[in-house]
């Protein structure tokens, strides 16, 4: 059945009835019209026209399209464009130029999809973060100092390899912090992205380890190489490089891996093939090995009990949003108490520690009470409003934690994910702050132990990080931020289960309690499997088929990868840097 199509002029006479104007809308006969943009013009190549009168004298027009037999193998849902039967001339233009944008949306690199910008001022940002990862360097004090000019010459290549596992870090790491407030919708990625870059600075800047062990996270028996200076520079180097690799790779896929273990299994790797057997702490080992089991299921069992304890006492209530406004302040009080307390004490004195951590969490809880009170005010007012069954009141005490409980709907609902949308902001920039603090020294211990070796300062223990190499690592991080870091972000935040903000502040709150004080006890955790495994417990909790089996089974396969291909990588490195830089040491 070959498809017509009837266009009549817009400027039509008033026919009789008191000068009534009508006019002719498009009829289309016989079919909908199914307008494919990426075939238009194939579409529209043989189509016949033909002009007809009424007896009136109003002429129209009929088109008659002869599709091509390449046409019907263009016609995919996503390449569609669904003309609405009483669209004028101009609705067809208009619809063109809507094809046009959607071509030119898909067109766009990855990252300028990610921030809704033309691919143009993708490419600017990315240049000027390129020319200044080359310029930098030479307006830091370590070029600065009276060296050789083969000297600073190697540093500055140990800076571009620093800045290079830094963007990585960036890249795949800072997903922790924000992967899951963007999954749940509390923030867009444009505003996750900025509000981590000014955070992941600052905390690197501000927090960062000052003061590292020479060999990063004593997996490496220093003594070994004593006396072989340039390899030991060569490895240092090399285990930069083959951990930015590794997880350049696993970003690219969205594979959230601890950028800890990259290092971990670097190193490993380069003083077994070039310090034998006894230059590796195995103890050390060990410890990283099991924490690919402890870490997630302590973060799943942890997110579980969160997020069931939300359903129970929030969800269950007479008054869900009244009792999320409640919830969130003591939340707030748990969790900065804990935190003052057991990462950033405030005085030796333990009881002068605690009084402090209290003030500290009251204060938080009050502020942010008022907050929500003064922002959702209006919502909570409403819903008092709204008077509750008596058979409500009394079955939901006789829930319990485990039961099944339907959630809350209408203004409840807003309040509800009003309030965990906060929490989880607040949340996730906690985390994005200590990550920076504290992750920053993955990529700027071997750095800063390399510079070391440079100057001829590898004879103490420990070496003092320069405040400009601290700077030098954050600008790193909120580099790769910046540029990849939507793609592990994803992952976390929608390819896992789906996350709304109570389920997304349930993983982030278990993941940051448990990473907190296990840390504190000494326990072998990881924060990227904590909060994988959180993300994984909030599914398990809503049921086993809420959990995406086959990204799971993707992100564990390159946990277990990680060790061996940072091993790989870094002797492979080594050989090639010995082979490079054998007249320069």
């Amino acid at each position: 059945m070959t498809p017509s199509l009837c266009f009549s002029p817009t400027r039509n006479l008033a026919r009789g009835g008191g000068g009534k104007r009508e006019a002719f809308l498009p009829l289309l006969h016989n079919s909908h019209l199914y307008l494919c943009r990426h075939s238009s013009s194939s579409f529209f190549s043989d189509t016949h026209i033909f002009k007809t009168e009424d007896k009136h004298g109003c002429s129209t027009l009929l088109f008659k399209a002869q599709p091509p037999k390449s046409f019907f193998l263009n016609l995919r849902p996503r390449n569609l464009k669904f003309i609405n039967p009483s669209a004028t001339l101009s609705s067809f233009a208009e619809a063109g130029d809507e094809g046009e944008e959607l071509q030119e949306t898909n067109n766009r690199s990855g990252m300028a999809k990610a921030f809704n910008i033309s691919s143009n001022t993708a490419y600017a940002i990315s240049i000027c973060i390129a020319v200044a990862a080359l310029t930098l360097p030479f307006l830091m004090k370590t070029l600065s100092l009276n060296l050789s000019l083969k000297t600073k010459v190697l540093s500055y290549v140990t800076l571009l390899f620093g800045f290079y596992m830094a963007w990585n870090i960036g890249a795949n790491d800072v997903a922790n912090a924000m992967g899951t407030s963007v999954g749940s919708g509390a923030l867009t990625l444009r505003q996750a992205v900025m509000t981590a870059a000014v955070l992941e600075f600052s905390g690197a800047l501000l927090m960062g380890t000052h003061v590292s062990s020479t060999m990063q996270k004593g997996i490496v028996v220093a003594s070994v190489f004593q006396g072989k200076d340039s390899l030991l520079f060569i490895g240092l180097l090399s285990s930069l490089a083959a951990s930015g690799t590794w997880l350049q790779i696993a970003s690219y896929y969205g594979w959230p891996v601890s950028t800890t273990h990259c290092i971990v299994g670097a190193m490993v790797g380069f003083g077994l093939v070039y310090g034998g057997v006894g230059a590796v702490f195995w103890s050390s080992l060990a410890r990283v090995v099991s924490s690919w089991v402890i870490s997630p299921v302590i973060g799943a069992v942890a997110s579980f009990l969160v997020y069931k304890c939300i359903r129970r006492f929030v969800y269950s209530a007479p008054n869900p949003g009244q009792a999320a406004a409640a919830a969130a302040p003591i939340a707030v009080f748990v969790g900065v108490t804990g935190t003052s307390f057991v990462a950033f004490p405030l005085s030796k004195i333990w009881l002068v520690a605690i009084a402090q951590a209290l003030a500290c969490g009251t204060t938080g809880a009050v502020l942010v009470s008022k907050v929500i009170h003064k922002q959702l005010g209006h919502l909570l007012e409403k819903s008092e409003l709204s008077a509750e069954e008596p058979d409500k009141l009394d079955n939901s005490s006789n829930i319990g934690l485990l039961s099944e409980v339907a959630g809350p709907t209408g203004t409840q609902l807003k309040i509800v994910y009003g309030v965990f949308g906060y929490m989880q902001v607040l949340s996730a920039c906690f985390m994005s702050f200590a990550h920076g603090g504290n992750d920053v020294a993955n990529a700027i211990g071997p750095l800063a132990a390399a510079l070391s070796i440079l100057q001829g300062n590898a004879s103490g223990a420990e070496i003092v990080i320069p405040i400009d190499v601290l700077a030098w690592g954050g600008f790193g991080i909120v580099a790769g931020l910046m540029m990849w870091g939507y793609r592990v972000m994803a992952t976390i935040g929608n390819k896992i289960t789906e996350l709304t903000p109570t389920r997304g502040f349930a993983a982030e709150f278990a993941a940051a309690l448990v990473v907190l004080f296990a840390s504190s006890l000494g326990l072998p955790i990881s924060a990227t499997h904590t909060l994988v495994g959180a993300v994984m417990g909030v599914g398990f909790a809503r049921g086993l088929n809420s959990v995406r089996s086959e990204t799971v089974k993707e992100i564990v396969t390159s946990w277990a990868v990680t060790l061996p291909v940072g091993a790989a990588l870094a002797v492979l490195y080594t050989w090639i840097l010995s082979k490079l830089l054998a007249n320069l040491l």
